[in-house]
């Protein structure tokens, strides 16, 4: 399946999705991550900061952020940069996303862990985003332990990925805890 029909076929099934599934999905996801050893022996977090129709990072955010050091990008032309996450440091930028101002940015290479948003992801770890590629621009040359989580249905057979694709180690969704590569910390 091509990577535009996929698009269109998990914004479809995202429609469906009622608030109470959306937010047992986002805590049954964000329970298998936190018991990961990637997560527990990650001090400096990049998570994205979830568009409505995104498994919402929000309340595990809030969970953690006082135990560990949490980073959220913020779209910079073509590049997205990385910001701490202050929850007071928020503001509406590119794409209606609440992004982190000032100018404290951070290295991808300081992250020891990323949590990388997709539209879909297959058991080999390759995604699917949104199509403008700022996160394999980011991840190009991370050696962070990349972990994508999702609903179920965003776990596809297959995705035909090209050659400036950056996979994920891991694929966390609902029921899956799917380890690409294993972790070497």
């Amino acid at each position: 399946m091509k990577k535009d029909d996929i698009r269109r076929n998990i914004k479809a099934r995202k429609t469906l999705l009622s608030e109470e599934e959306k937010q047992a999905a986002a805590e049954q996801v964000f329970s298998l991550l936190e018991q990961t050893a990637e997560f527990m022996l990650s001090d400096r977090i990049l998570m994205y900061h979830s568009l409505p129709d995104e498994l919402s990072t929000r309340a595990f955010i809030r969970k953690w952020c006082g135990r560990k050091h949490f980073y959220v990008p913020r779209v910079n032309g073509v590049n997205l940069e990385i910001l701490p996450y202050d929850e007071s440091r928020l503001s509406l930028g590119s794409f209606h996303i609440e992004e982190p101002t000032g100018t404290d940015t951070s290295s991808v290479d300081e992250m020891e862990m990323i949590v990388v948003p997709a539209v879909a992801y297959d058991r080999s770890g390759n995604r699917v985003g949104r199509g403008k590629g700022y996160y394999d621009r980011l991840l190009a040359g991370s050696r962070a332990r990349k972990v994508g989580v999702a609903y179920d249905f965003q776990l596809v057979d297959e995705i035909e990925a090209d050659p400036h694709d950056v996979q994920v180690d891991v694929v966390i969704t609902q029921n899956n805890h799917i380890v690409i590569r294993k972790y070497r910390h």
